[in-house]
Parts: structure tokens; C-alpha cells; sequence
């Protein structure tokens, strides 16, 4: 067992917050800026076969 596990044994698992709760404003700025931003980055491109793939975009 390594660390990790034994200090989960004494103190249990990590706590997790809930998914289920609704966004701020703030996060949903947060999140639509990051987007933006990764979009202005890389480019999907798709296979004939019907996959999907994300490369760099050609500047």
C-alpha cells in the first residue's frame, strides 16, 4: 500500500463537491473565455470514417 492509501485508510476518501449544483456567473464566464480560448488554439478534423481528432491550427 502506498501513501496515498494508507492516509485514505486513516482519513477516508477525498471529499468531492456536488455536480448537481447550478454555475455562477462567474464560473460561466470563466468557462465560455477558456472555450474561446482553446478554440482559437486548435481546430477538429474528421476522419472519413466518421472520427474525430483535434490538431493544432495551421497559423
Amino acid at each position: 500500500m502506498d501513501a496515498t492509501g494508507k492516509l485514505r485508510a486513516i482519513f477516508g476518501p477525498a471529499q468531492s463537491s456536488a455536480r448537481d449544483h447550478q454555475m455562477t456567473p462567474e464560473n460561466k464566464l470563466s468557462l465560455e473565455q477558456m472555450q474561446r480560448a482553446v478554440e482559437a488554439q486548435y481546430e477538429t478534423v474528421r476522419r472519413p470514417d466518421g472520427s474525430t481528432y483535434i490538431v493544432p491550427k495551421q497559423q
